[in-house]
């Protein structure tokens, strides 16, 4: 029997507030930010706000927090909508905190009128002198005591745009002094006279995230406010803004984020790398993006099983890549038709094979699903073998090919090695050898055991693929944490390109999101940019670790 895997402490906290009759039923909410595309930590809160939700048989919101036009694009909001239902999650309901800047504004004219709110002509420099530190306590705008009139008056200018950006914000009234410096006067709105994605030029103020958060969460009825662990400061002004308002009492709640050995996981770092053409766009099969992910072939099943395997905490980790990629070629290993495809290609020609004749062999889709069936593969005379298979001067328990040495062509027969040619420098260009013909597989009658089996691929009959071969991003685990420009750590070789890579006919047809094991050479997928004319696979993970060790060697 399985070990049950224990509850984590959001989950325990669920559990007593139902038991509790706190609520009927538990609401959460995903808010991304439209601002770039999601990543493998946004995965993470994705799989715990839609999981938690279907586990307890509540709801949760898909909402965008929209609340700065400056870096907000509908094509984030695209694809942040495919990458969830790519996931495998459907949302209840999809908001906008834009959808509310109506009531938000409402509530900070009820904190005017309350007193608790005002506005300040100080520019950000002003503002950030008088903030204060931890030793010592902020001092007081010069406008903080403007009555409330005045208050409600400039506000309603603010609206009506008739001041420039920068000009004036509306600030909470809280404690100058107070110890948690996010509680110092706090700002509420912002002048930003820029073109909004959904409410286009209507409002020229915006809320700041700590006064639309707390408040969204609230309209929404969320029952569990789910954050990552920088926001815990937070909450004392999340829960302050709620209790002024008197509104429904969502509550917050923080978990440790989630980051990656040899990669970084800021969306601001990530969008550099894309503006200064690091990376082929966010999509690129090197990013830690979602998107980048399902480009390179990882399968959102694995995803779900790494982001389900490494839980929740309440401390700030970070997670060796390894293990992701561990679910990955887990799953792959059960899911691909294992093809054939010679990267480093190196001629073969069987002497003894008629020429002009060709065969097919039956080889086994996927030996670990026995309902994948078979297919039918070209044999003929000239085959493309790996380079690597061949050795002039083979080492002992070298069980591939050599001078006198024989193996077994995957599905088809024994072939024995009866010599090789060179070029003018010394390559070997091709190699010689002779078959047994009663040897073939499935019906070998030859009584001769090798120890060996390669793959090949019809020289007539192959086709020919670029293949991209991917690794770390970057070369250091923690390249944040590095000294100088994050960038200075990039992998130069996180990606090689293979432009002639020999195929079997049956790649021919691959299609994008179509997963195969090329034997004895890892997992590949088609990229999105493959074409009948111009087949393009990627490398979505080697068959073993290689990089660990790697780097045990270094």
């Amino acid at each position: 029997m399985s070990e049950e895997r224990s509850l984590n402490f959001l989950e325990e906290i669920i559990e007593k507030d139902l038991a509790d009759g706190k609520y009927k039923h538990i609401h959460t909410r995903f808010p991304p930010e439209p601002n770039g595309y999601l990543h493998i930590g946004h995965a993470s809160s994705i799989c715990l706000n839609f999981g938690l939700a279907q586990k307890y048989n509540g709801k949760c919101n898909l909402r965008f927090d929209d609340t700065n036009p400056v870096t907000e694009d509908t094509e984030y909001v695209d694809s942040i909508r495919y990458d969830i239902q790519w996931l495998g999650f459907t949302w209840d309901n999809e908001f906008y905190a834009s959808d509310y800047f109506d009531q938000l504004y409402a509530f900070a004219v009820q904190l005017i009128e309350k007193g608790l709110a005002y506005v300040d002509d100080s520019t950000a420099e002003e503002i950030a002198a008088t903030k204060g530190n931890l030793n010592e306590p902020g001092k007081n705008s010069p406008y903080r005591d403007r009555s409330i009139a005045e208050n409600l008056q400039l506000f309603a200018d603010m609206r009506d745009g008739k001041y420039k950006d920068g000009e004036k914000v509306l600030r909470a009234k809280i404690d100058m002094a107070h110890p948690n410096l996010l509680l110092r006067d706090p700002l509420m709105y912002r002048i930003k006279h820029a073109h909004h994605h959904r409410t286009g030029d209507k409002w020229c103020i915006y809320p700041m995230y700590d006064f639309a958060h707390g408040q969204s969460d609230s309209i929404e009825n969320i029952t569990h406010s789910i954050c990552t662990l920088e926001f815990i400061h937070h909450r004392p002004l999340y829960d302050w803004f709620i209790e002024q308002l008197g509104i429904f009492p969502s509550h917050q709640y923080e978990f440790a984020r989630r980051n990656l050995t040899y990669t970084v996981m800021s969306k601001r770092k990530l969008l550099k790398l894309v503006n200064e053409n690091f990376v082929d766009g966010w999509n690129d099969p090197r990013m830690p993006t979602i998107s980048g992910m399902r480009r390179r072939g990882y399968p959102a099943a694995a995803i779900r099983q790494f982001c389900d395997s490494i839980g929740i905490a309440k401390r700030d980790n970070i997670t060796d890549v390894g293990l992701l990629e561990f679910y990955v070629r887990e799953h792959l290993n059960k899911t691909s038709n294992r093809v054939m495809a010679v990267l480093d290609p190196l001629k073969l020609v069987i002497t003894n094979y008629p020429e002009g004749q060709s065969e097919d062999v039956s080889i086994d889709n996927n030996p670990e699903d026995p309902a994948a069936g078979t297919r039918n593969v070209p044999f003929s005379r000239e085959l493309w073998i790996e380079r690597e298979d061949f050795m002039e001067e083979p080492p002992k328990k070298f069980f591939r090919l050599g001078p006198g040495l024989a193996v077994r062509l995957k599905g088809g027969y024994i072939v024995k090695c009866t010599g090789f040619e060179k070029d003018e420098a010394g390559n070997v260009t091709e190699v010689h050898c002779e078959y047994l013909p009663e040897s073939r597989s499935g019906s070998d009658n030859s009584g001769l055991v090798v120890k060996g089996t390669i793959h090949w691929v019809s020289v007539a009959h192959a086709h020919t693929a670029e293949v991209r071969l991917y690794d770390r991003l970057f070369r250091v685990e923690d390249p944040s944490s590095e000294e100088g420009d994050f960038k200075d750590y990039i992998n130069p070789d996180s990606m090689q390109v293979l432009p002639a890579v020999y195929i079997e006919p049956s790649l021919a047809s691959a299609k994008e999101s179509e997963n195969y094991q090329f034997l004895r050479k890892g997992y590949f997928c088609a990229d999105i940019t493959s074409t009948p004319e111009k087949l393009v696979f990627n490398r979505t993970v080697g068959l073993k670790d290689a990089w660990a060790k790697e780097s045990k060697k270094g």
